[in-house]
């Protein structure tokens, strides 16, 4: 028989490098968790993607147990990283603070497609100039 599932915690935390610290600890603590062995199976999993901020999903089951799945860095990350920006702008129409190239915008686009709901190219072109759009950032 499956276990039953209690709830899901979605959390941002950078790869191979999550603590006990918040988000995580208080996020795990209030449902039981142990935290330590969330900690240390994550960054053990995580450890090659060290750099990037993966949000992960963690399923609490009733038993006091629980799994994970990781999934790509969000669009945002993966543009600040394309073009080696701290943030977005403020003022996205107003103030760019950058331009993707075609390129870079598809080589994006190919990394995300398991966690996109397309499974077209040009669609998921498409969402990554939209997040870039709101970042500030010219396309090309």
């Amino acid at each position: 028989m499956a276990k039953k599932i209690k709830t899901y915690i979605k959390l941002n935390i950078p790869a191979g490098t999550a603590t006990a610290a918040p988000p995580v600890g208080p996020a795990l603590g209030q449902h039981g968790l142990p935290i330590m062995e969330f900690v240390k199976a994550f960054n053990e999993k995580t450890k090659e993607k060290q750099g990037n901020i993966l949000p992960v999903v963690i399923t609490v089951y009733e038993d006091r147990t629980f799994s994970f799945i990781t999934k790509e860095p969000p669009v945002a990350e993966m543009i600040k990283k394309a073009l080696s920006l701290e943030k977005g702008s403020g003022t996205a129409l107003k103030e760019p603070v950058g331009t993707l190239t075609k390129a870079q915008i598809e080589q994006i686009s190919k990394s995300k497609m398991p966690d996109l709901n397309t499974k077209n190219i040009e669609a998921a072109m498409k969402i990554v100039e939209g997040t870039a759009k709101s970042m500030g950032v010219k396309t090309s």
